[in-house]
Protein backbone atom coordinates (compact mmCIF):
# COMPACT_ATOMS: atom_id res chain seq x y z
CA UNK A 1 0.00 0.00 0.00
CA UNK A 2 1.31 3.45 -0.82
CA UNK A 3 1.26 6.28 1.68
CA UNK A 4 -2.09 7.58 0.41
CA UNK A 5 -3.80 4.20 0.80
CA UNK A 6 -2.21 3.30 4.14
CA UNK A 7 -3.25 6.55 5.80
CA UNK A 8 -6.45 7.19 3.87
CA UNK A 9 -8.49 7.64 7.06
CA UNK A 10 -6.07 10.34 8.25
CA UNK A 11 -6.29 12.18 4.93
CA UNK A 12 -10.07 11.98 4.96
CA UNK A 13 -10.16 13.43 8.47
CA UNK A 14 -7.91 16.29 7.36
CA UNK A 15 -10.18 16.86 4.36
CA UNK A 16 -13.15 17.10 6.71
CA UNK A 17 -11.38 19.80 8.70
CA UNK A 18 -10.13 21.62 5.60
CA UNK A 19 -13.50 21.44 3.86
CA UNK A 20 -15.45 22.72 6.84
CA UNK A 21 -12.96 25.54 7.34
CA UNK A 22 -13.10 26.44 3.64
CA UNK A 23 -16.90 26.52 3.64
CA UNK A 24 -16.98 28.76 6.72
CA UNK A 25 -14.27 31.19 5.61
CA UNK A 26 -14.95 31.39 1.85
CA UNK A 27 -18.67 30.72 1.39
CA UNK A 28 -18.90 32.77 -1.83
CA UNK A 29 -16.33 30.86 -3.93
CA UNK A 30 -17.57 27.53 -2.56
CA UNK A 31 -21.15 28.32 -3.59
CA UNK A 32 -19.92 29.44 -7.01
CA UNK A 33 -18.22 26.07 -7.54
CA UNK A 34 -21.38 24.30 -6.41
CA UNK A 35 -23.41 26.20 -9.01
CA UNK A 36 -21.26 24.90 -11.90
CA UNK A 37 -23.50 21.99 -12.87
CA UNK A 38 -25.42 20.51 -15.77
CA UNK A 39 -28.39 18.16 -15.16
CA UNK A 40 -27.48 18.19 -11.45
CA UNK A 41 -23.98 16.94 -12.28
CA UNK A 42 -21.34 19.27 -10.85
CA UNK A 43 -18.72 19.78 -13.57
CA UNK A 44 -15.61 20.26 -11.37
CA UNK A 45 -16.57 17.23 -9.31
CA UNK A 46 -17.38 15.23 -12.45
CA UNK A 47 -13.85 15.86 -13.72
CA UNK A 48 -12.40 14.82 -10.35
CA UNK A 49 -14.49 11.64 -10.35
CA UNK A 50 -13.07 10.60 -13.72
CA UNK A 51 -9.54 11.23 -12.48
CA UNK A 52 -10.48 9.18 -9.42
CA UNK A 53 -12.03 6.18 -11.18
CA UNK A 54 -10.17 5.70 -14.47
CA UNK A 55 -6.75 4.83 -12.95
CA UNK A 56 -8.45 2.13 -10.86
CA UNK A 57 -10.36 0.72 -13.83
CA UNK A 58 -7.14 0.68 -15.85
CA UNK A 59 -6.00 -2.23 -13.67
CA UNK A 60 -8.99 -4.37 -14.68
CA UNK A 61 -8.49 -6.96 -17.40
CA UNK A 62 -11.90 -7.98 -18.68
CA UNK A 63 -10.17 -10.70 -20.63
CA UNK A 64 -9.87 -12.52 -17.29
CA UNK A 65 -13.59 -13.32 -17.33
CA UNK A 66 -12.91 -16.72 -18.94
CA UNK A 67 -11.14 -17.76 -15.73
CA UNK A 68 -14.43 -17.61 -13.81
CA UNK A 69 -15.16 -21.29 -14.44
CA UNK A 70 -11.98 -22.37 -12.64
CA UNK A 71 -13.31 -21.11 -9.30
CA UNK A 72 -17.04 -21.21 -9.88
CA UNK A 73 -17.93 -21.84 -6.23
CA UNK A 74 -15.95 -18.83 -4.99
CA UNK A 75 -17.35 -16.69 -7.80
CA UNK A 76 -20.86 -17.86 -6.93
CA UNK A 77 -20.38 -16.85 -3.30
CA UNK A 78 -19.00 -13.46 -4.35
CA UNK A 79 -21.91 -12.74 -6.68
CA UNK A 80 -24.49 -13.95 -4.15
CA UNK A 81 -23.13 -11.73 -1.36
CA UNK A 82 -22.53 -8.70 -3.60
CA UNK A 83 -25.81 -8.67 -5.50
CA UNK A 84 -28.38 -10.76 -3.59
CA UNK A 85 -27.43 -9.87 -0.01
CA UNK A 86 -25.38 -6.71 0.34
CA UNK A 87 -27.65 -3.98 -1.12
CA UNK A 88 -30.80 -5.43 0.46
CA UNK A 89 -29.27 -5.98 3.89
CA UNK A 90 -27.96 -2.40 3.85
CA UNK A 91 -31.41 -1.10 3.00
CA UNK A 92 -32.76 -3.05 5.97
CA UNK A 93 -30.02 -1.77 8.29
CA UNK A 94 -30.57 1.78 7.07
CA UNK A 95 -34.29 1.53 7.74
CA UNK A 96 -33.69 0.00 11.18
CA UNK A 97 -31.03 2.42 12.40
CA UNK A 98 -31.87 5.65 10.57
CA UNK A 99 -35.66 5.48 10.66
CA UNK A 100 -35.97 3.94 14.12
CA UNK A 101 -33.04 3.39 16.51
CA UNK A 102 -31.17 6.61 15.70
CA UNK A 103 -34.14 8.66 14.49
CA UNK A 104 -34.29 10.96 17.57
CA UNK A 105 -30.71 12.14 16.91
CA UNK A 106 -30.92 12.56 13.14
CA UNK A 107 -32.62 15.44 11.30
CA UNK A 108 -35.98 14.15 10.10
CA UNK A 109 -35.77 15.88 6.72
CA UNK A 110 -32.49 14.10 5.89
CA UNK A 111 -33.29 10.57 7.06
CA UNK A 112 -34.47 9.37 3.66
CA UNK A 113 -31.39 10.86 2.07
CA UNK A 114 -29.11 9.09 4.57
CA UNK A 115 -30.70 5.76 3.71
CA UNK A 116 -30.26 6.50 0.00
CA UNK A 117 -26.55 7.13 0.56
CA UNK A 118 -26.16 3.85 2.44
CA UNK A 119 -27.92 2.00 -0.40
CA UNK A 120 -25.66 3.63 -3.02
CA UNK A 121 -22.63 2.59 -0.99
CA UNK A 122 -23.74 -1.05 -0.74
CA UNK A 123 -24.82 -1.34 -4.39
CA UNK A 124 -21.31 -0.63 -5.69
CA UNK A 125 -18.88 -3.53 -5.01
CA UNK A 126 -15.21 -2.68 -4.59
CA UNK A 127 -12.95 -2.66 -7.64
CA UNK A 128 -9.28 -1.71 -7.51
CA UNK A 129 -8.77 -1.48 -3.74
CA UNK A 130 -9.65 -5.16 -3.42
CA UNK A 131 -6.34 -5.93 -5.17
CA UNK A 132 -4.57 -4.30 -2.22
CA UNK A 133 -6.56 -6.26 0.37
CA UNK A 134 -6.17 -9.51 -1.58
CA UNK A 135 -2.41 -9.10 -1.77
CA UNK A 136 -2.21 -8.59 2.00
CA UNK A 137 -3.99 -11.92 2.58
CA UNK A 138 -2.14 -13.97 -0.03
CA UNK A 139 -5.28 -14.14 -2.15
CA UNK A 140 -5.30 -15.94 -5.50
CA UNK A 141 -4.41 -13.15 -8.00
CA UNK A 142 -6.25 -14.64 -10.99
CA UNK A 143 -9.38 -15.26 -8.93
CA UNK A 144 -9.25 -11.70 -7.62
CA UNK A 145 -8.88 -10.37 -11.14
CA UNK A 146 -11.71 -12.46 -12.56
CA UNK A 147 -14.17 -11.63 -9.78
CA UNK A 148 -13.45 -7.91 -10.08
CA UNK A 149 -13.86 -8.01 -13.87
CA UNK A 150 -17.15 -9.91 -13.55
CA UNK A 151 -18.44 -7.57 -10.84
CA UNK A 152 -17.64 -4.51 -12.94
CA UNK A 153 -19.42 -6.04 -15.93
CA UNK A 154 -22.52 -6.73 -13.83
CA UNK A 155 -22.36 -3.28 -12.25
CA UNK A 156 -22.72 -1.60 -15.65
CA UNK A 157 -26.17 -3.20 -16.02
CA UNK A 158 -27.33 -3.85 -12.44
CA UNK A 159 -26.34 -0.75 -10.46
CA UNK A 160 -29.14 1.53 -11.65
CA UNK A 161 -32.01 -1.03 -11.41
CA UNK A 162 -30.99 -2.21 -7.92
CA UNK A 163 -30.58 1.34 -6.60
CA UNK A 164 -33.89 2.37 -8.13
CA UNK A 165 -35.67 -0.67 -6.67
CA UNK A 166 -34.33 -0.12 -3.17
CA UNK A 167 -34.92 3.62 -3.23
CA UNK A 168 -38.49 2.88 -4.27
CA UNK A 169 -38.95 0.36 -1.47
CA UNK A 170 -37.58 2.95 0.96
CA UNK A 171 -40.20 5.43 -0.29
CA UNK A 172 -37.55 7.73 -1.73
CA UNK A 173 -38.23 9.46 -5.02
CA UNK A 174 -36.11 7.96 -7.81
CA UNK A 175 -34.66 10.57 -10.23
CA UNK A 176 -34.36 8.08 -13.08
CA UNK A 177 -32.79 10.47 -15.58
CA UNK A 178 -30.04 11.52 -13.18
CA UNK A 179 -29.48 7.92 -12.06
CA UNK A 180 -29.00 6.70 -15.63
CA UNK A 181 -26.76 9.68 -16.42
CA UNK A 182 -24.67 8.76 -13.37
CA UNK A 183 -24.28 5.17 -14.56
CA UNK A 184 -23.21 6.30 -18.02
CA UNK A 185 -20.87 9.01 -16.72
CA UNK A 186 -19.32 7.10 -13.84
CA UNK A 187 -19.36 3.49 -15.05
CA UNK A 188 -19.84 3.11 -18.81
CA UNK A 189 -17.63 5.97 -20.03
CA UNK A 190 -14.78 5.43 -17.53
CA UNK A 191 -14.77 1.67 -18.22
CA UNK A 192 -14.62 2.30 -21.97
CA UNK A 193 -11.87 4.92 -21.66
CA UNK A 194 -9.83 2.76 -19.27
CA UNK A 195 -10.04 -0.32 -21.50
CA UNK A 196 -9.03 1.60 -24.65
CA UNK A 197 -6.15 3.19 -22.75
CA UNK A 198 -5.15 -0.22 -21.38
CA UNK A 199 -5.03 -1.75 -24.89
CA UNK A 200 -2.92 1.15 -26.17
CA UNK A 201 -0.44 0.71 -23.30
CA UNK A 202 -0.30 -3.08 -23.63
CA UNK A 203 0.45 -2.68 -27.32
CA UNK A 204 3.74 -1.17 -26.15
CA UNK A 205 4.33 -4.02 -23.70
CA UNK A 206 3.48 -4.92 -20.10
CA UNK A 207 6.24 -2.62 -18.86
CA UNK A 208 4.44 0.39 -20.38
CA UNK A 209 1.23 -0.50 -18.54
CA UNK A 210 3.06 -1.06 -15.25
CA UNK A 211 4.88 2.25 -15.58
CA UNK A 212 1.64 4.10 -16.33
CA UNK A 213 -0.12 2.49 -13.35
CA UNK A 214 2.71 3.48 -11.04
CA UNK A 215 2.75 7.04 -12.39
CA UNK A 216 -0.99 7.68 -12.17
CA UNK A 217 -1.62 5.61 -9.04
CA UNK A 218 -1.75 8.63 -6.69
CA UNK A 219 -4.24 10.40 -8.95
CA UNK A 220 -7.23 8.42 -7.69
CA UNK A 221 -6.75 9.14 -4.01
CA UNK A 222 -5.71 12.74 -4.67
CA UNK A 223 -8.87 13.37 -6.70
CA UNK A 224 -10.94 11.67 -4.01
CA UNK A 225 -9.46 13.92 -1.33
CA UNK A 226 -10.09 17.06 -3.38
CA UNK A 227 -13.68 15.93 -3.93
CA UNK A 228 -14.08 15.43 -0.19
CA UNK A 229 -12.74 18.91 0.54
CA UNK A 230 -15.45 20.36 -1.71
CA UNK A 231 -18.08 18.01 -0.30
CA UNK A 232 -17.34 18.98 3.30
CA UNK A 233 -17.18 22.63 2.34
CA UNK A 234 -20.88 22.25 1.46
CA UNK A 235 -21.64 19.89 4.34
CA UNK A 236 -19.76 21.89 6.96
CA UNK A 237 -22.72 23.73 8.41
CA UNK A 238 -24.76 20.55 8.82
CA UNK A 239 -21.84 18.73 10.41
CA UNK A 240 -21.15 21.51 12.89
CA UNK A 241 -24.81 21.45 13.90
CA UNK A 242 -25.01 17.62 14.01
CA UNK A 243 -21.55 16.27 14.97
CA UNK A 244 -23.02 12.89 15.95
CA UNK A 245 -24.34 12.19 12.46
CA UNK A 246 -21.08 10.74 11.14
CA UNK A 247 -20.69 8.42 14.14
CA UNK A 248 -24.30 7.25 13.91
CA UNK A 249 -24.11 6.56 10.17
CA UNK A 250 -20.92 4.57 10.71
CA UNK A 251 -22.77 1.98 12.80
CA UNK A 252 -24.88 0.33 10.04
CA UNK A 253 -21.89 0.49 7.66
CA UNK A 254 -19.67 -1.30 10.18
CA UNK A 255 -22.30 -3.98 10.78
CA UNK A 256 -22.71 -4.40 7.04
CA UNK A 257 -18.98 -4.85 6.45
CA UNK A 258 -18.56 -7.44 9.22
CA UNK A 259 -21.70 -9.35 8.22
CA UNK A 260 -20.87 -9.60 4.52
CA UNK A 261 -17.22 -10.51 5.09
CA UNK A 262 -18.16 -13.22 7.59
CA UNK A 263 -20.92 -14.59 5.34
CA UNK A 264 -18.69 -14.84 2.26
CA UNK A 265 -15.82 -16.34 4.27
CA UNK A 266 -18.07 -18.94 5.90
CA UNK A 267 -19.83 -19.89 2.65
CA UNK A 268 -16.52 -20.46 0.87
CA UNK A 269 -15.42 -22.69 3.74
CA UNK A 270 -18.67 -24.70 3.58
CA UNK A 271 -18.28 -25.16 -0.18
CA UNK A 272 -14.68 -26.31 0.17
CA UNK A 273 -12.92 -23.44 -1.59
CA UNK A 274 -9.24 -22.81 -0.88
CA UNK A 275 -8.30 -20.11 1.64
CA UNK A 276 -6.58 -18.10 -1.10
CA UNK A 277 -9.96 -17.90 -2.87
CA UNK A 278 -12.06 -17.28 0.24
CA UNK A 279 -9.97 -14.27 1.26
CA UNK A 280 -10.58 -12.07 -1.81
CA UNK A 281 -14.18 -13.28 -1.96
CA UNK A 282 -14.78 -12.10 1.62
CA UNK A 283 -12.90 -8.85 1.04
CA UNK A 284 -14.79 -7.83 -2.08
CA UNK A 285 -18.04 -8.72 -0.32
CA UNK A 286 -17.17 -6.40 2.54
CA UNK A 287 -15.68 -3.40 0.73
CA UNK A 288 -17.32 -0.82 -1.52
CA UNK A 289 -16.60 1.12 -4.70
CA UNK A 290 -16.93 4.28 -2.62
CA UNK A 291 -15.70 6.53 -5.45
CA UNK A 292 -18.75 5.60 -7.52
CA UNK A 293 -21.06 5.85 -4.50
CA UNK A 294 -19.84 9.38 -3.71
CA UNK A 295 -20.20 10.43 -7.35
CA UNK A 296 -23.70 9.00 -7.70
CA UNK A 297 -24.86 10.52 -4.41
CA UNK A 298 -23.65 13.97 -5.44
CA UNK A 299 -25.30 13.68 -8.86
CA UNK A 300 -28.59 12.30 -7.55
CA UNK A 301 -29.08 14.35 -4.42
CA UNK A 302 -26.54 17.17 -4.47
CA UNK A 303 -23.49 18.24 -2.49
CA UNK A 304 -25.45 19.26 0.59
CA UNK A 305 -27.51 16.06 0.84
CA UNK A 306 -27.47 13.48 3.57
CA UNK A 307 -26.83 10.86 0.86
CA UNK A 308 -23.52 12.47 -0.06
CA UNK A 309 -22.53 12.63 3.61
CA UNK A 310 -23.46 8.96 4.18
CA UNK A 311 -21.23 7.81 1.31
CA UNK A 312 -18.35 9.88 2.69
CA UNK A 313 -18.71 8.10 6.03
CA UNK A 314 -18.05 4.89 4.09
CA UNK A 315 -14.80 6.37 2.80
CA UNK A 316 -13.83 7.43 6.32
CA UNK A 317 -14.04 3.94 7.82
CA UNK A 318 -13.11 1.84 4.75
CA UNK A 319 -9.37 1.44 5.33
CA UNK A 320 -9.26 0.68 9.08
CA UNK A 321 -12.18 -1.73 8.86
CA UNK A 322 -10.78 -3.57 5.85
CA UNK A 323 -7.39 -3.87 7.54
CA UNK A 324 -9.21 -5.47 10.46
CA UNK A 325 -10.88 -7.96 8.09
CA UNK A 326 -7.47 -8.71 6.55
CA UNK A 327 -6.05 -9.44 10.00
CA UNK A 328 -8.95 -11.74 10.92
CA UNK A 329 -8.80 -13.85 7.75
CA UNK A 330 -5.03 -14.16 8.03
CA UNK A 331 -5.13 -15.27 11.66
CA UNK A 332 -8.01 -17.70 11.07
CA UNK A 333 -6.33 -19.62 8.23
CA UNK A 334 -5.75 -22.68 10.46
CA UNK A 335 -9.41 -22.77 11.50
CA UNK A 336 -10.49 -22.33 7.87
CA UNK A 337 -8.29 -25.12 6.50
CA UNK A 338 -9.37 -27.51 9.26
CA UNK A 339 -13.02 -27.21 8.28
CA UNK A 340 -12.75 -27.66 4.50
Amino acid sequence: MNVFERYLTVWVFLCIVAGIALGQTLPGPVQAIGAMEVARVNLPVGALIWVMIIPMLLKIDFGALHQVKEHWRGIGVTLFVNWAVKPFSMALLGWLFVRHLFAPWLPAEQQGSYIAGLILLAAAPCTAMVFVWSRLTGGHPLFTLSQVALNDTIMVFAFAPIVALLLGLSSISVPWATLLISVVLYIVFPVAIAQVWRKVLLARGQAALDAALERIGPWSISALLLTLVLLFAFQGEAILKQPLVIALLAVPILIQVVFNAALAYWLNRRFGEAHEVACPSALIGASNFFELAVAAAISLFGFESGAALATVVGVLIEVPVMLLVVKVVNQSKGWYEAGR
